[in-house]
């Protein structure tokens, strides 16, 4: 029985260790941090519970295949709940509030333009074929060869991939508040809109088409439920662990260190940063140069905030956007010269408002995220400076008060980032899905000069999100079964 050590235990690591114990390997995986969960760790302080990282569930269908491919389903793990409405987008002189159906949808949008419900229809009926196309073809692909793309559906469609998702709502679409509507959810792929190609509305029907939902208990609850199924299937599972050396002898791998304990394996696959994972590496069996990391463009970093409140916030939904200040204008200032942001977007997330497990009674759980470019300064004045911003614009746009009710704040930046997932430049999402950065044009899953030596995660294929990383790690363990078992 081949053995496989896996670094790290985020949504790839734990999808690639389920998927390679299925198929008889015998694995191992190495958690740096004290639980597992990579970057979707949880925070719980007097009663209150955070999801640490991600807080959207997008795509239903992706979860729900995974477990299937186990023989399970997601409720047998937990409750999963419709978010009704999804979210509110606060601008400076007015609300827009998401359903949880198209109808509503479009209702909204006819407040805003008429004719634009419409058109809206027609546009989601696109973006719901190429989601089809994208998740159940092109996404399960493993990053290979350019010829993976090309297929009569792609050809077909060739034209999307050199216009932009701006071009593409633009055309239908004038006022800027629908714009920043259906230009919000490409920022899940980690790109401006204005460089994103316009086949990526397919993930505009993966928020108007599919809804958003709420796994009760949080987030955490999926990590959770991953790390009962590896433990089902028979994986190791070691936290506290950090690895700081993988060893190769004569281009072929031989397992990894962790202190001065040496872990002997057949094969070994990151799921950590891809950039520090090749740290680990002798320079002779590294694949990419420092001058390659430099210049690609990656997903935005985040000033994160855990607020715990002492009461129930008026005027707010489990997910909102604050698009009061220039969209554009934010995402020069993260993309194109990385700078602090003069006026910043923000979101606010707050999970007791459908979720009553989530902070004790009568109280709220707040969670704020700042997207920023990475790389930037970080240090306290700074995450004070930014936390006195939004909380006194959420302040102005709810019409209510609650800086006198915060029982206390944590916060969370690029240099938390970099310390606790070793993450390049402190980034939060890994690498941008541009049209430069698109499958075979992202880093590889196999190591071109390591036999046995393999990579999972955000910085490869198929890129950013928690759906994506699932699906990355079943992509992983395909190639390296295979290799080992169906010869």
């Amino acid at each position: 029985m081949k053995k496989v050590a896996i670094i790290g235990s985020g949504f790839s690591s734990l999808s690639a260790a389920c998927y390679l114990a299925k198929s008889g390997f015998n694995v191992s995986l190495f958690e740096k941090n004290d639980t597992v969960g990579g970057r979707a760790r949880q925070l719980k302080k007097q009663g209150f519970t955070f999801d640490i990282g991600p807080s959207w569930y997008w795509m239903p269908d992706i979860f729900e295949k995974f477990f299937k491919d186990f023989g399970k389903k997601t409720s047998d793990y937990y409750q999963l709940d419709k978010l009704s409405p999804a979210y509110k987008i606060f601008f400076a002189d007015d609300v827009i509030t998401i359903g949880d159906c198209m109808d509503k949808i479009c209702a909204e949008f006819e407040r805003i333009e008429n004719g634009s419900g419409k058109h809206l229809r027609s546009f989601i009926g696109k973006a719901q074929e190429n989601y089809d196309i994208a998740i159940n073809k092109i996404v399960l692909r493993p990053g290979l060869s350019p010829l993976e793309l090309v297929t009569k559906d792609t050809i077909l469609r060739v034209d999307q991939f050199f216009k932009t998702i701006s071009q593409e709502v633009r055309k239908k679409f004038s006022n800027p508040k629908l714009v920043s509507t259906l230009e919000f959810p490409v920022l899940f792929l980690g790109a401006k809109p204005s460089k994103t190609p316009s086949f990526y509305s397919f993930m505009n029907f993966a928020d108007f088409g599919l809804g958003t939902w709420h796994p009760e208990g949080g987030m955490y609850e999926i990590i959770k439920a991953m790390h009962s199924l590896a433990l089902e299937l028979g994986v190791n599972i070691h936290t506290s662990s950090p690895v700081d050396k993988i060893e190769v002898e004569q281009g072929n791998t031989k397992g990894i260190h962790m202190g001065g304990i040496f872990f002997g394996a057949d094969i070994v696959l990151s799921g950590a940063d891809y950039h520090h994972s090749e740290t680990l590496l002798d320079k002779e069996y590294r694949q990419y140069s420092e001058a390659y990391w430099d210049k690609k463009t990656y997903a935005p970093s985040s000033l994160l905030f855990y607020v715990g409140f002492d009461k129930k916030l008026q005027q707010v939904e489990h997910h909102n956007l604050f698009f009061d200040t220039d969209f554009e204008k934010h995402a020069e200032e993260i993309y194109d010269e990385p700078t602090w942001p003069s006026e910043p977007l923000f979101y606010a997330n707050f999970p007791s408002v459908t979720d009553k497990s989530m902070a004790p009674k009568g109280c709220e759980t707040g969670f704020f995220l700042i997207p920023i470019a990475p790389g930037l300064e970080d240090t306290e004045v700074l995450r004070q400076q930014y936390f006195d911003i939004i909380i006194n614009r959420f302040e102005l746009r709810t019409g209510q008060e609650v800086k006198n009710n915060i029982i206390f704040k944590e916060s969370f930046c690029v240099n938390d980032f970099i310390e606790a997932y070793n993450s390049y430049k402190g980034n939060a999402y890994g690498m941008a899905n541009t049209l430069t950065q698109t499958a075979f044009l992202r880093p590889g899953l196999k190591s071109k000069k390591v036999n046995d030596l393999y990579f999972t995660g955000q910085l490869t294929v198929p890129g950013p999100g928690v759906p994506p990383s699932l699906i990355s790690g079943k992509l992983v363990a395909d190639l390296i079964t295979k290799k080992h078992i169906e010869r």
